[in-house]
């Protein structure tokens, strides 16, 4: 749910390096719910995950199913609230922009549990 760094791509291995960053922090198994982007689809994140099966179980969301996606809430949340009427002269400076808005949304925990709750996840 975190936009990438300028120029960055996301991989099977940053999406791996992701999910055990949450192993680390998180006691117990571990509930991932995604939608079907390709990076979730690959073939070695699907090995890798097989071999992680007894802590991580994956729900897949339903092929174009926004409705249920928070990342969509979030966006929503970050283009009508967030970032209404702004204008910026450049690329890097629309960058700066949603970097700054998306550190004001994560002091704001009752925006992100209200989008998980309008999903009825």
């Amino acid at each position: 749910m975190l936009p990438q760094a300028a120029g960055a791509r996301l991989s099977w291995s940053n999406g791996r390096g992701f999910l055990q960053h949450l192993q680390r922090h998180i006691a117990g198994p571990l509930l991932v719910v995604w939608d079907g982007a390709p990076i979730h689809r690959s073939k070695p994140i699907k090995e890798w995950l097989a071999r992680e099966e007894n802590r991580i179980q994956l729900v897949s969301l339903p092929p174009y199913a926004p409705e249920l996606n928070p990342d969509e809430g979030i966006w929503q949340h970050l283009k009508y609230v967030e970032m209404r009427n702004l204008v910026c002269q450049t690329l890097a400076e629309l960058r700066e922009e949603l970097r700054l808005a998306v550190a004001r949304l994560r002091h704001k925990p009752h925006v992100l549990r209200g989008v998980i709750a309008q999903t009825g996840l």
